[in-house]
């Protein structure tokens, strides 16, 4: 049984970083977040010491360490300004990482993480679920499979409403967030270079706090893609639910279908990291890339390669 220490336990994605804890037949010793609403650890780790502050969880962390029960783990799922930090913490103390996506903002922050695991020589595995997705992997084995110098034309839309909060959150402030493309779609750069190899070409059509829209070129894809916290931009056919949804990826016209298959990721994801399988450093360049050009690239304003929907964005 592996001892684990969470940062970030009151935020969003922290109830599946939990559940992967337990499901994986480990212990979560200590968690910590500047907010207090964590009631979700009573439903899995209900005795493990919980702190607000960081300099008593630093405590709590040196003085395990001192009685001879060090950590084996530290998942991060702090703001993602925050990553670079944390997860240095972790790695002087000798304890290995699990970060949540982007594992850091910028290449800059990505170099400087590597350098810290070379020299404390713990290692870094960073959640890149949609490489485990079985609908996503098909893909990549039928690109593959494909005749050599096929080059597959994809359009991306994913849009997932979000409130007045968002905008006043950490999350709609690009210095902390990276931006939207970054924030919501990090994953997606990810699954794209991850099915289609390298990013040739990276060009954007329209930035602000609510939505990016731009085309990238891959080795053998030609990408447009649409990301939008903007509930304005919904197509007719978005789902209604708890929140106002349209996710479409379509190769060639035809529908990627990916809207299940979600649920254990996460867990899958443990289970990799926890046989020395994770994904590292150098698994994430490619995204982070990607992303860094999207947040300080000139808009091209001319482009034969707009997404569909951008000009309803223009005519709003």
């Amino acid at each position: 049984m592996k001892k684990f220490a969470l940062i970030g336990a009151a935020g969003y994605i922290a109830p599946r970083h939990l559940k992967a804890i337990k499901d994986t037949g480990n212990d979560l010793v200590v968690a910590m977040d500047v907010n207090d609403s964590v009631g979700i650890m009573d439903s899995h780790f209900p005795d493990a010491e919980f702190f607000t502050e960081f300099e008593a969880f630093e405590a709590f962390v040196q003085d395990k360490a001192m009685n001879g029960e060090k950590l084996d783990y530290i998942s991060i799922c702090s703001p993602n300004y925050l990553h670079a930090p944390h997860i240095k913490y972790a790695l002087k103390n000798g304890i290995d990482v699990i970060c949540e996506k982007p594992l850091v903002l910028s290449i800059k922050d990505l170099d400087s993480i590597s350098a810290y695991e070379n020299k404390y020589k713990a290692k870094i595995n960073s959640i890149l679920q949609l490489r485990l997705h079985p609908s996503i992997i098909a893909l990549q084995e039928k690109v593959q499979a494909a005749p050599k110098g096929k080059i597959f034309d994809v359009d991306l839309t994913y849009l997932t409403s979000r409130g007045k909060w968002y905008l006043k959150s950490w999350k709609g402030v690009d210095e902390k967030s990276g931006g939207v493309a970054t924030n919501i779609g990090v994953h997606f750069y990810d699954m794209l270079h991850f099915i289609f190899g390298k990013v040739t070409h990276n060009e954007v059509h329209y930035r602000d706090e609510k939505t990016a829209s731009g085309y990238l070129e891959y080795e053998r894809a030609r990408v447009k893609w649409f990301l939008s916290i903007d509930s304005n931009n919904l197509p007719e056919n978005a789902v209604h639910g708890e929140k106002l949804t349209y996710r479409s990826i379509t190769i060639e016209g035809e529908e990627l279908e990916f809207s299940g298959g979600f649920t254990d990721l996460h867990t899958q994801s443990y289970q990799r990291i926890l046989a020395d399988e994770g994904y590292g450093i150098e698994e994430n360049r490619t995204a982070i890339k990607t992303v860094e050009v999207i947040r300080d690239a000139v808009i091209a304003s001319n482009s034969n390669n707009t997404h569909p929907l951008l000009q309803k964005v223009k005519s709003a």
